[in-house]
């Protein structure tokens, strides 16, 4: 299992590069990844996370599909990912982060995106999804241009969280999983 980098961790700012197909261990490394996140009860995990700022996150909406059935076989691997379209109706969800422990929020997204990636065999795809699938791509996506949950909070709630994230940036916080604090 692999560390996730927590909040206050520069990596997590950074606008994350696309690679190639020869990058070393891809396989290798997307399969720490869903360990990781699985370990860690996650169900998206963004390669910045883990310190890594390359386009690369996993998701595995499978643990919900008994609440929501379009997610029976949402598991996949998307690289060098890029949002073509966010549209549809905006919905208001509750979110949390690996990477901000403890603290979850009224997040507003589209209900659908189209996004373009690869996968772990470079092979090219171009996707439309809706629902909870397309709030967890989303909110992983926003991992790869150094965007986190917080950050599309209202003025109002990001005055009232900023204590609890100062916290968590001194690694006052407590996590059932290996974590990094890098300042």
């Amino acid at each position: 299992m692999l560390p996730v980098y927590i909040y206050g961790s520069p990596v997590l700012r950074k606008v994350a590069q696309d690679i190639t197909p020869d990058f070393p261990n891809l396989h290798e490394l997307i399969e720490e990844m869903y360990e990781t996140m699985h370990q860690s009860d996650g169900i998206g995990l963004a390669a910045p996370q883990i310190g890594k700022s390359i386009r690369v996150f996993v998701v595995d909406g499978t643990p919900l599909e008994e609440d929501d059935p379009t997610l029976k076989n949402f598991k996949k691997a998307f690289i060098n990912a890029q949002i073509v379209e966010r549209f549809d109706e905006m919905v208001i969800y509750s979110e949390g982060c690996l990477s901000i422990p403890n603290i979850h929020e009224e997040v507003e997204r589209e209900s659908k995106v189209r996004i373009k990636y690869v996968d772990e065999d470079f092979k090219p795809h171009e996707e439309v999804y809706e629902g909870f699938a397309a709030r967890i791509i989303q909110h992983e996506y926003d991992h790869l241009d150094g965007i986190l949950f917080t950050d599309r909070l209202s003025a109002i709630r990001k005055q009232l969280i900023k204590g609890k994230l100062n916290a968590i940036s001194k690694g006052r916080f407590s996590v059932d999983y290996k974590y990094k604090l890098v300042k």
